[in-house]
């Protein structure tokens, strides 16, 4: 996939997680579906914490000309030939940290415009870097598998996102 259609394939998952802020209020947003699970603020906030990190991988990646030999891990290479997450629910160190709950909706909407308007300036004259830097535990990516593993996972929240909306929407206020 070249990074043109990486972007634009960003800039439509990401304007989706923009949008659906006005959605909700912000009592709604912080209502987790059950004991013990996230609300969807907290996906909001995890999404952006990651998202801003993938960016400075991006940004590092662009910047470098280490590491442009070494390749991603083998799991890595599928969800990527996929363009997708595996659809299964991911439980691992990000699941259990605590992530606070959002300070308002504004904040969310204001993060993810940043997010998204530093992609597009980094990505804007068809970056070229050459570089990769290591993800924790898929290996090396390069600025553009970055961009498309930021979009993967965001998508792969909106599922977390519907089973949430479920509850939330349903649910008496």
């Amino acid at each position: 996939m070249e990074n043109k259609q990486r972007l634009a394939q960003f800039n439509q998952t990401i304007q989706l997680w923009i949008d659906a802020v006005d959605d909700y209020s912000l009592e709604m947003l912080r209502q987790p579906p059950q004991e013990g699970n996230w609300s969807l603020g907290q996906v909001y906030r995890h999404i952006l914490d990651d998202t801003e990190w993938f960016v400075g991988q991006m940004e590092e990646a662009l910047a470098t000309q280490e590491n442009g030999d070494k390749s991603m891990h083998p799991d890595a290479q599928r969800m990527f030939a996929d363009n997708s997450f595996p659809d299964i629910l991911i439980q691992g160190p990000a699941t259990n940290v605590f992530i606070p709950q959002p300070g308002s909706k504004e904040e969310l909407r204001q993060r993810l415009v940043a997010i998204k308007d530093a992609v597009n300036r980094l990505f804007g004259d068809e970056a070229r870097g050459v570089g990769k830097t290591r993800h924790p535990g898929l290996l090396y990516f390069s600025a553009g598998e970055w961009l498309q593993f930021a979009e993967m996972h965001m998508r792969h929240h909106l599922r977390q996102k519907a089973r949430i909306d479920e509850v939330i929407k349903t649910s008496p206020r």
